[in-house]
């Protein structure tokens, strides 16, 4: 009788530029011989940059390769028939001061851009004018208005860049890409 091989497809998997990848990274396997336990180490590839960032390892090229290794087993698959692996590139470290000098000008641009603005429309006057018809008192600096208005650029410019809130978009493209190879084979079905 021949020894049955029980191996179970991961959905996803993350692995970095140039990472080998082996069988146990990419599936679970079960076995009742323990010296299939060995298979478990069993080379698949290696991630290139060619790749992507993604690429597919189908359970049936996991077969032929397992095959090769030992002819005489029972191969079974139990779970989804593909892996989608993920590949992280190397994070480049940024340059630091490169990137406070970019972080500078950018913070004195919007800076002076703003000033320039508030002093095309005569801010204060508004300012002012809007803390008359409100109290009836006139101030030279209505700072009950001015301070909140301040604040509320701020929380203005951090809720439009998206650096404090951020939203999950980018994390759910893996689903896109499940779902666009089920598309896929129902088409082929068809």
């Amino acid at each position: 009788m021949k020894a049955i091989l029980y191996i179970r497809m991961k959905k996803r998997i993350s692995v970095k530029t140039g990472q080998l990848i082996r069988l146990k990274d990419v599936c679970d396997v079960l076995s009742q011989d323990e010296a299939l336990d060995t298979l478990r180490d069993l080379p698949i590839r290696r991630a290139t940059a060619k790749d992507g960032n993604y690429f597919i390892i189908d359970a049936i090229k996991l077969f032929q390769l397992i095959s090769q290794q030992n002819p005489s087993l029972d191969l079974r698959n139990l779970g989804p028939p593909q892996t989608i692996v993920e590949v992280k590139k190397q994070e480049r470290v940024p340059k630091w001061l490169f990137v406070g000098f970019v972080w500078l000008i950018l913070f004195i641009g919007s800076g002076l851009t703003i000033m320039n603005f508030h002093t095309d429309v005569s801010m204060k006057e508004v300012h002012q004018r809007i803390y008359y018809l409100v109290t009836g008192q006139r101030v030279a600096r209505p700072l009950a208005l001015q301070i909140p208005y301040s604040l509320g650029i701020g929380a203005g410019m951090i809720l439009f860049f998206n650096h404090v809130f951020k939203n999950g978009s980018t994390k759910n493209r893996v689903q896109w890409i499940w779902k666009f190879i089920s598309i896929k084979k129902r088409l082929i079905n068809i």
